[in-house]
């Protein structure tokens, strides 16, 4: 055996048990492997995902692309640590970790989608969720708040649902003749990797079910009430489990018979791959959207201040569950998507930090992406995305800078919510995701905030969770969860260099602008025979036309008597 050889199989030896997670985004999909013992990452591969948006406001994607997209990235990421020569029989579990709230229908016995996957963004249900305020005494959108922690919104996985049963016949014969399937990504992943329609199993972890509004964050169950209250058969969820046990094996491909035993939403996998396992500790997660979590311990706290009570994590069976406070903005890393797609100012992500450090301001112009409406704090769906501010002097540069501003003052407005439920300021944010590799973004974070940002120098936090959490669970136990055994993470820490009165003046504008947004659709979208929206959706145009349709016929009649 030559050197190399000797030195490839001796690294192969000292490096112990690894651990697989799955992390199904929902602008891609990734697989990554790491190394139990020091949490480093081995190999990973990513695939995009393709979205669709057949009417304005929807927003789908194909479940069997994302099916597809995770067995590419497992076995290219096979083939990547073979040519490592790492071998993949050391891989002793899988995670799986996804975008949470987008809902998927499937037939149990042919196995096949009965439609998209209607994705959390995705706003064809605001209409459903103005009738069910309507019905609540007062008109509350908090009214199921006290069992969910969630108010009625399009975010949501029981409209969703609720929306499929009304409007596809083929999830209606379905759910008929008892052969629908409900599930968030996790559950359609698991389902399909276990065996699919040959004895897969159908099961969600507690914190994607915290998501869908149908579950009792007390009980920690499916709620009777709740889907009475929403009309759907408890007959097609899956069952709950917690989010660190073996669900079932793998069924096909190079990582048959593995076990999968983890799941948690990309948010609950951020929170545990950044170590925020002490009450108080909190992280911000930047991909599409941009979530901040705190974590509040063993007992649910309801926010005054427009944040969600969310399950953080359950890490086993018999394992208490802990519950965070959670501030979710709609559009964080969908707004350079939208730059490059729609209106092609940019070609790749990295030109963005390009063009918005050549100006170092946006010259007053503010950007608030509202493309689904406003998340926290303020739950407001009637609102739609402005640029405003602009003079003859601005550029595009100024746009992107005005971007990613606007990312960060999003963040502000969810952080000020909740210091302010909590009473405890936070000393310093903990950061992760894919935009945080945008140094400008972050700097500018630290500005607005007027706090250091911390960022760990392995972005892959959110995949790291999943996979701590299949790495702890009984029955593999390679990983170990215990204080004294966690890696120390080495971090970047940014810290704020513009004196607070110009952080608090910007901020000032960027509220102003954000009232601008608001009240701008009504919320009973009124649709032409092809499902388009008509002029008569905009209240002030609807009126604008008809008054000057009135004042033709008046004017005609006048005339005519004289």
């Amino acid at each position: 055996m030559n050197q190399s050889a000797m030195a490839a199989s001796a690294d192969r030896i000292t490096l112990g048990p690894l651990v697989a997670a799955i992390d199904q985004g929902t602008s891609s999909t990734r697989f990554l492997v790491f190394n139990s013992k020091t949490a480093e990452l081995l190999s990973h591969h990513q695939v995009e995902i393709n979205q669709s948006f057949p009417k304005e406001g929807w927003v789908e994607e194909d479940p069997k692309e994302i099916l597809h997209s995770v067995y590419e990235c497992m076995e290219r990421t096979c083939e990547k640590l073979t040519q490592l020569n790492i071998d993949i029989s050391n891989i002793k579990a899988i995670g799986v970790t996804n975008q949470r709230e987008t809902t998927l229908v499937w037939d149990k016995e042919t196995g096949e989608p009965l439609y998209n996957a209607i994705i959390w963004l995705d706003l064809r249900t605001q209409s459903t969720v103005e009738r069910l305020i309507n019905k609540t005494p007062g008109r509350n959108k908090n009214h199921l708040k006290h069992k969910t922690g969630l108010p009625i919104s399009t975010y949501f996985s029981a409209v969703k649902l609720r929306w499929l049963m009304d409007n596809v016949p083929k999830v209606q014969e379905a759910v008929l003749s008892n052969r629908a399937l409900f599930g968030t990504v996790d559950s359609w992943l698991i389902w399909c990797l276990t065996g699919g329609r040959a004895g897969g199993v159908h099961c969600t972890d507690v914190t994607n079910a915290s998501r869908t509004m149908l579950f009792n964050i007390h009980t920690l169950d499916w709620d009777p009430e709740l889907c009475k209250y929403f009309d759907i058969p408890m007959e097609i969820l899956p069952k709950v489990r917690s989010s660190s046990e073996i669900y079932g094996l793998m069924k096909s491909g190079a990582l048959t018979g593995i076990p999968i035993s983890g799941c948690l939403g990309d948010q609950s996998a951020a929170l545990v791959g950044q170590m925020c396992f002490q009450e108080g500790q909190a992280k911000n997660t930047y991909g599409t959207g941009c979530f901040l979590l705190r974590n509040t311990g063993p007992k649910p706290v309801i926010s005054d201040h427009g944040l969600l009570t969310t399950v953080a994590y359950k890490l086993g069976r018999d394992k208490p569950a802990c519950y965070a406070l959670e501030g979710s903005v709609a559009i964080a890393g969908a707004v350079v998507r939208w730059l490059r797609d729609n209106l092609g100012i940019i070609k790749t992500s990295e030109e963005l930090e390009k063009l918005a450090s050549s100006v170092g301001t946006s010259y007053g112009c503010y950007f608030v992406p509202a493309f689904s409406g406003l998340y926290a704090p303020y739950w407001e769906p009637s609102a739609r995305g402005i640029i405003c501010g602009l003079t003859q002097f601005t550029n595009r540069s100024h746009v992107a800078f005005a971007a990613l501003e606007a990312v960060c003052f999003q963040t502000r407005e969810i952080l000020d919510a909740m210091n302010q439920d909590s009473g405890i300021p936070l000393a310093q944010l903990q950061v992760d995701g894919g935009m945080t590799s945008n140094r400008v973004l972050m700097q500018l974070q630290a500005d607005i905030l007027c706090i250091p940002v911390v960022k760990p120098s392995m972005p892959e936090t959110t995949a790291l969770g999943a996979a701590m959490a299949a790495g702890a669970a009984e029955g593999v136990s390679v990983w170990s969860l215990q204080p004294e055994d966690l890696s120390e993470v080495t971090s970047e820490k940014f810290d704020p260099q513009i004196n607070p009165e110009e952080s608090e003046f910007r901020y000032a504008r960027w509220k102003v602008a954000v009232q601008k947004s608001m009240n701008w659709e009504t919320t009973e979208p009124i649709g032409n025979s092809n499902g388009e929206s008509s002029i008569f959706s905009s209240v002030p145009l609807g009126f604008y036309v008809i008054g000057t349709m009135l004042m033709l016929i008046g004017a005609k009649y006048i005339a005519g008597q004289s």
